[in-house]
Order: structure tokens, then sequence, then C-alpha cells
């Protein structure tokens, strides 16, 4: 982060964790707060933003700086980054859904170009997919087929996840998000509230039984 200047973490030749950030550098202190948000203390920090005491007000407290990462040290001091707080949902039940590493398991299917978990404020979890076009016409594959894929894809990720972030349909989108309709970044990142709008019909379909469950 600009905002730690030298850096806070990393992996080394003889301390190496895949999956982390590392560990801490020296004389750098990391805390996870009740939310599971990073928390970070150390001579890097910044003094705080030029002319914007409020921003700075917000970023650091008490020394610390708030990074807007969610994250967990394991046993041995590596930490793992597994979300942005902004990103995080509660879906009607009250529980709390990250959807960074459900949407990277996804993308691990080489046939989606792109997914967008949902359900902030739902009963349960569903999922926007944008399949890869031209890798199923590599591979021959009609609709049909790339939906089974798909659906093995998420079979899989929900057998390790408990009940309540299980992702309980998808819908497949006839094309990709763009820059110019206001669903993606200048740095490609979605824009969750966007495609929530753009996609109302396909994400209430989840909801009112017109979609078949994953």
């Amino acid at each position: 982060m600009t905002e730690t200047s030298s850096g806070v973490c990393s992996n080394t030749l003889l301390q190496h964790r895949f999956l982390t950030v590392g560990k801490p550098f020296p004389g750098v202190e990391i805390k996870i707060a009740a939310d599971g948000e990073i928390l970070v203390k150390g001579a890097g920090n910044m003094i705080g933003y030029h002319n914007k005491p409020e921003a700075t007000a917000e970023m650091v407290r008490d020394g610390w700086i708030h990074t807007g990462d969610i994250g967990e040290l394991d046993p041995d001091g590596f930490l793992k980054i597994t979300d942005r707080k902004k990103s995080l949902f509660k879906t009607a039940g009250g529980k709390y859904i990250a959807p960074l590493p459900l949407e990277h398991t996804l993308l691990a299917n080489p046939l989606v170009a792109r997914a967008v978990v949902v359900g902030e404020g739902r009963p349960y979890v569903t999922a926007l997919v944008v399949p890869d076009g031209e890798a199923a016409a590599k591979q021959g594959l009609d609709e049909e087929a790339v939906t089974a894929s798909i659906q093995q894809t998420v079979d899989r990720l929900n057998s390790r996840l408990g009940s309540w972030e299980t992702i309980k349909y998808f819908a497949l989108l006839p094309h990709d998000f763009t820059e110019e309709s206001g669903e993606l970044s200048l740095k490609l990142d979605i824009k969750r509230r966007a495609i929530a709008e753009h996609y109302r019909d396909q994400i209430e379909a989840m909801y009112t039984g017109k979609s078949r469950p994953a």
C-alpha cells in the first residue's frame, strides 16, 4: 500500500508459505480487527494525506493503518489476504459472505471468463457467470457442455463451504462486462452495484424459482 510506503510483509527464501503474503517485516506490527480487517503499525506508515484530515482520520487511528483488506494470521505468523472489506456483504440470514474467494475458484475453470457472486440481503448466494466463448469453441463445446462443466466447478466449491455460503443458482450471461457500460473500472475491476442494476432480471430469476438450481 502507498500508505505504508516501504511495505509490510514478504515471503522469503527461508520462510515461505503459499497463498500468503508472508510474515511482517522487522518493526512492523499486524493485527486483525474484530471485523476481520487487517491493521498495520510501523515506521513506514504515512503521517497523513495532504490537506485531507477527514480521510486521514478514517485511514489512521491510534497509529494503525486500516488497510481495507480482510485477512487472517496463521499460527506461524503468515498473513493471508482473503478479501476487500468493501466487497463483503450480508445475507438476509445475517451471515457475512466474502465473494472474492468464491469468484476466484469459479475463475479457475478455463471456461469461465468472469464471475460475480451475489446475495446481499438475499436468502442465499447466487452467481452471474460469463462463459469464455473462445475457450469453449476451441474445445468444441456447446452451451450445455459449458454449463455442465461450470456446474461441476460449483459442486466442488460448494462441497467445502458452509451451507450459508454455497452457491444455490448461477446464471450464464451472453457477453462480458465493459468499461463503457460502467461495469468495469479502468483497472478492469468489476463494479458490483452497476452489475446488480444492469442484470437485475437475471438475478431476480434466481430468487423467484425461474432459474435452474446450481
